[in-house]
């Protein structure tokens, strides 16, 4: 799914590009489901919910690409995500906070939930919860623009949805002037974003269970 929300220019403004770690998938599902782990869900969801801006850059990609293995993630084609982006179509924002919560609370990383939140709490001026949520989600993009640098195949960014893609585009500035290609991986989907000489390369990944 594809926004294009003011705060996606702001979040490009103000974020700085975080060192690059290629996240370790298999060590990442590992960890999470491991209680002794510093790095368990359980245990790293606390830290997100409560201080996201106490997580550095490994315990973030945990989080985000972890989420590829958790089983109850929402999907935007799940019926109460549509209602929540109807809401958001129609500017029910209301709705947006009240629907918008209750997935939250079922999938707490989910940008595309993340965002509209976002949207909702900055029309109805909560700053408390626009700061909040802003600062989960500079976490989770960060962790994005971490696992590579996009100038080739192997440094490829990784992403867990084509609507992360959109959302990872956005705020790098790439827009319908490039022309995207696409290729198939065993563990996800390749695309290359061109214009003249720069190419962008960003991998979609299929790594649910």
């Amino acid at each position: 799914m594809k926004f294009h929300f003011f705060l996606l220019f702001l979040l490009f403004s103000v974020f700085g590009f975080s060192q690059k770690s290629q996240p370790d998938f298999k060590a990442i599902e590992k960890n999470l489901k491991n209680s002794g782990s510093p790095y368990h869900y359980e245990r790293l969801i606390f830290k997100y919910k409560g201080y996201p801006k106490a997580l550095d850059t490994i315990e973030a990609q945990h989080l985000y690409y972890g989420r590829n293995f958790k089983k109850d993630k929402v999907s935007t084609s799940d019926e109460d995500f549509k209602s929540l982006a109807e809401a958001y179509k129609e500017q029910n924002f209301a709705d947006c906070i009240r629907l918008g919560r209750a997935l939250y609370g079922k999938d707490p990383t989910n940008l595309d939930i993340l965002l509209i939140l976002l949207r909702a709490y900055d029309y109805q001026k909560d700053a408390g919860n626009f700061t909040h949520h802003l600062n989960q989600f500079r976490l989770l993009t960060d962790a994005v623009k971490s696992s590579g640098d996009g100038k080739s195949e192997k440094t490829a960014y990784k992403v867990n949805s084509i609507g992360d893609e959109y959302i990872l585009l956005n705020m790098l500035n790439i827009g319908q002037e490039y022309e995207r290609g696409s290729s198939p991986e065993k563990d996800g989907m390749l695309d290359t974003w061109e214009k003249d000489d720069i190419k962008i390369y960003i991998k979609v990944l299929y790594l649910e269970l």
